[in-house]
């Protein structure tokens, strides 16, 4: 693509807000996240029909957390099963087994400790239909050829229109005028009667593959390497009754090759197929086919091949790592596989994927809706283009394992399976959206706590600069910014989550219901949350409701279980409000379609003070006399839409606030901004806080 063309003239009149392009799980998870916000999104894919693929296993725990803030995560949990057991033979005889998930259970903060099993088509089919449900379909067999997008800001006579728009209007709703100030326009294959159509969008996703047609016609490298000599064939097969148990994951590893077997859940017969290639006389891989499957099965099993009685979906996988160069040009993104390939060890990709679209889906959502600064949008490449870049590393890192373990008897898949794995150590301290970063000395570089496996690896050191999968320095490589807290005052690790990690979950009673439930729930939907801690924290949240009510604003007072709590506060719901939510949220509607935006809750057991380390503060307050007042004890913790914590301030530091939630919200009610303008920028114009969070 030249982003320096204009965009020409185009006969047709489709416009909208967004264009997502590629209907695997990024595309989807991003559809839904837009559509429930109400922001004009369409969705195409240039399959002819939804692919029957289950090549990705499943989601991960942080995944399963994405989806459950969908509501869509009970089905898929009803679609697929926990992970199984793993056997492992030598010489077609059982030599070990392995369950790597034997020692990890749910704990207060994370109420997913695993993967799950489900095949990939089923979980598309489950989102079509999340998102069938806001009246949003995927338009199939729409083949993208071409993006044009003008460099120029609009007229303002344009920006005129789009303010007259208003900032909650879908595109179909908007003044033709402001249909011409759409910067990209789409070109897609010619229909059968060899006619061309175009689409006119204010953003453009590409969330189409490895192979992505986006990223090409955007002229961005995808730098990296694919290994010719690391070779795997794959399927979906069936296998007669009774031939395997079921309740293990099969894996066959021998010095001449291997063949692995897993159960597909909510079929009878159906089985994942992976192996080692056959291979000719010259030891080149030969393309899979069902007969060279029964050939393998018989040959590492001992099972005879007539036992397998149906092969589909066959493919030749070879591992590649590549990373885009850039994530965004003008106002085109890309995500998922378009953005980065890993090596399939770990079942980081689809995974990765998805956090990408729950990353950029808020962010466009606000922009859209004309509260947030076009700004905001150059943080997706600032905070996914660094944790794409580790998790390269570390997908390659557990391939490596992986291979050396089966070249032992007793060796398997659980090797490539780590505390890494499950995405919840994952964070962004090194962001501009960090607005604390506590931890840190003025104009230092992270210590090892701001890695994003911190959680789990505290003794990595964070390296300075982000290396490409070539091994060259990325070109967004730059030194962190100053890392001051907008107070002066710093909290220590120990506290609880800095700004930029994870929000951690914790059980706790809806004050208004008597329900259980649990933070994540009150996080649900596209809102920020604002966290009050403490009775010194009523005030913050009392203005934050006032401000911006249900205009992408949520507040919630967390109450310990012997705090008195009075009368309830401005920014908290009535028993009948708290009951409506509660209805909300059993069916499904949330965020723009939901009810009351303020809550209360009850930190029965002290889980949600023990996760966020509010405790500790109370006690540090208190001996230090600000308890005396009571205006001080308290903290304010800005959960973003995302469930990562964006700022972490005392109860008195009410400025902090305030300007956090301008940078994501406007101003609230009394002064909304006009709906979003351009914010081009030269292309190769990188953020300024990408740091290094590749291993060192």
């Amino acid at each position: 693509m030249d982003a320096d063309r204009s965009a020409g003239t185009v006969t047709s009149t489709e416009v909208t807000d967004v264009l997502v392009v590629g209907a695997g799980p990024t595309g989807l998870v991003l559809a839904c996240d837009l559509a429930r916000r109400g922001i004009a999104v369409r969705i195409v894919d240039r399959s002819p029909a939804p692919p029957r693929t289950s090549r990705a296993k499943g989601p991960n725990p942080r995944s399963l957390e994405i989806l459950d803030d969908l509501g869509v995560a009970e089905a898929v949990l009803a679609a697929g099963s926990a992970p199984l057991p793993m056997l492992k033979y030598r010489d077609r005889a059982p030599v070990a087994r392995a369950d790597p998930w034997a020692g990890s259970a749910p704990s207060p903060d994370a109420a997913y400790d695993r993967a799950w099993l489900v095949a990939q088509w089923r979980l598309e089919e489950i989102l079509r239909a999340r998102l069938a449900g806001y009246g949003v379909r995927v338009e199939l067999g729409r083949e993208v050829v071409d993006l044009t997008q003008s460099p120029d800001a609009p007229t303002e006579a344009e920006a005129g229109a789009e303010a007259e728009a208003g900032a909650g209007a879908g595109a179909e709703d908007r003044p033709e005028a402001d249909a011409e100030a759409s910067r990209v326009v789409v070109t897609f294959a010619g229909d059968r009667r060899g006619e061309e159509a175009a689409l006119r969008a204010r953003y453009v996703v590409g969330c189409d593959g490895a192979h992505s047609s986006v990223r090409k016609l955007l002229g961005i490298g995808f730098e990296g390497t694919t290994r010719e000599d690391q070779v795997m064939v794959c399927g979906d097969v069936e296998l007669a009754e009774d031939a395997l148990d079921r309740g293990l994951w099969h894996q066959w590893f021998d010095e001449d090759g291997a063949v692995m077997l897993c159960p597909i859940p909510g079929t009878r017969t159906g089985w994942w197929f992976q192996a080692g290639p056959e291979r000719d006389g010259r030891g080149r891989p030969l393309a899979p086919t069902a007969d060279g499957f029964r050939r393998l099965l018989a040959h590492h099993t001992g099972l005879p091949g007539q036992a397998l009685t149906r092969a589909e979906l066959l493919s030749t996988y070879r591992v590649n790592v590549r990373m885009a160069d850039r994530f965004r040009a003008g106002r085109v993104f890309l995500a998922g596989d378009a953005a980065h390939v890993h090596a399939i060890a770990g079942g980081l990709g689809m995974n990765t994927g998805i956090q990408d679209a729950f990353n950029l889906g808020w962010k466009l959502g606000e922009v859209l809706a004309g509260r947030a600064d076009p700004e905001l949008l150059d943080t997706y490449e600032e905070e996914r283009l660094p944790v794409a870049a580790r998790t390269l590393d570390l997908t390659s890192e557990r391939l490596r394992a992986t291979l050396e373990a089966i070249r032992r008897p007793g060796g398997g898949l659980d090797s490539a399976i780590t505390a890494d794995t499950t995405g919840l150590g994952v964070g962004y301290r090194w962001s501009s959206l960090a607005a604390d970063r506590t931890h840190l000395d003025a104009g230092t570089h992270p210590d090892a706590s701001s890695h994003p496996d911190a959680h789990t690896h505290p003794d990595r050191t964070h390296p300075a600069t982000v290396t490409h999968p070539t091994g060259a320095p990325h070109p967004d490589a730059r030194t962190h910014p100053d890392t001051t807290h907008p107070t002066g005052a710093p909290l220590t690790a120990d506290e609880g989550p800095q700004a930029g990690d994870r929000a951690p979950d914790a059980p706790c009673t809806d004050a208004a219901t008597g329900a259980g439930t649990r933070l994540h729930r009150v996080f649900a939907g596209p809102r920020t949350t604002v966290l009050g801690f403490g009775p010194g924290s009523a005030a913050v949240l009392d203005e934050a409701a006032a401000t911006y009510g249900g205009t992408g604003v949520r507040t919630c007072r967390v109450y310990a279980a012997d705090e008195d709590r009075g009368e309830n506060r401005a920014g908290e719901q009535s028993q009948e409000q708290g009951e409506e939510q509660s209805a909300d949220r059993r069916e499904g509607r949330t965020g723009a379609e939901a009810g009351p935006p303020g809550c209360a809750v009850i930190d029965a057991e002290g889980h949600a003070a023990a996760a966020y380390g509010t405790g500790a503060s109370a006690r540090a307050e208190a001996s230090a006399g600000g308890a005396a007042s009571g205006a001080r004890t308290g903290t304010i913790v800005v959960v973003r839409p995302d469930h990562h914590v964006g700022l972490r301030v005392p109860a008195d530091d009410a400025r902090s606030v305030r300007e956090y939630l301008r940078r994501l919200h406007g101003t609230g009610h009394s002064a909304a901004r006009p709906p979003e303008r351009s914010s081009e920028r030269s292309p190769d114009r990188f953020p300024d806080t990408v740091d290094a969070v590749r291993k060192g």
